[in-house]
């Protein structure tokens, strides 16, 4: 795809998840995200290039006049959308695919400080929810969803909904049937025998308690 096709499908995607955009020229001027992408563009190409400093001060500009902050090493795709932005971090060995959404304070960070793939890889049509952070050199599935404020650090397959800290796959859904299947969730089971034991306690107490009076 030519840049200039690139940019009018950031443009699209804009409007195709953003029912608050109006008209184009409010996207070029007033949509952060947007305004990352097309410094990160820039920077990444520069980089490519192996060109010193310089990527790197575009990099930084980005993340000032954004909040955004995007390594110049990091390789996205066609039809990425920030919405908001403000705190998102997406370190230089991250991998994005076409159509992935990410909302305000998701983090593509990494563990190690080798020279290695140390950041996360994401599929196809991915959504990251507010404030999810996607830690190491994992790899997120086409068309998986994370929730906000989930803590992934293993790997997601396809079609997946992943929620909690650490980060569980909770549902996968079937594209071929658009059924959703949902998986056991030993953690949340767990919650809700913890919360229907505190109420019997409770209930039990309020009938002692009355029994003293």
């Amino acid at each position: 795809m030519s840049l200039f096709a690139s940019i009018r499908k950031d443009i699209k995607t804009v409007f195709d998840h953003d029912p608050a955009a109006i008209s184009t020229l409010e996207v070029l001027l007033a949509y952060p995200g947007f305004h990352a992408r097309q410094f990160h563009r820039l920077a990444h190409t520069l980089f490519k290039w192996h060109i010193p400093f310089l990527p790197r001060l575009i990099s930084h500009i980005s993340r000032f006049l954004t909040g955004i902050e995007i390594h110049p090493g990091a390789m996205i795709g066609d039809g990425f959308f920030i919405d908001h932005g403000m705190g998102v971090v997406i370190g230089e060995t991250s991998e994005i695919g076409d159509n992935v959404t990410l909302y305000q304070g998701v983090t593509l960070g990494g563990t190690s400080h080798q020279r290695t793939k140390r950041h996360p890889t994401l599929g196809n049509n991915v959504v990251v929810g507010v404030g999810a952070q996607l830690i190491g050199s994992i790899t997120i599935g086409d068309n998986t969803k994370v929730g906000a404020g989930s803590v992934v650090v293993n790997s997601v397959p396809a079609n997946a909904t992943v929620v909690g800290v650490p980060g569980r796959v909770v549902a996968i859904r079937n594209p071929d049937t658009d059924t959703v299947e949902r998986l056991p969730d030993p953690v949340g089971e767990k919650l809700e025998n913890l919360e229907r034991r505190i109420a019997e306690l409770e209930q039990r107490l309020t009938i002692l308690e009355g029994k003293q009076r």
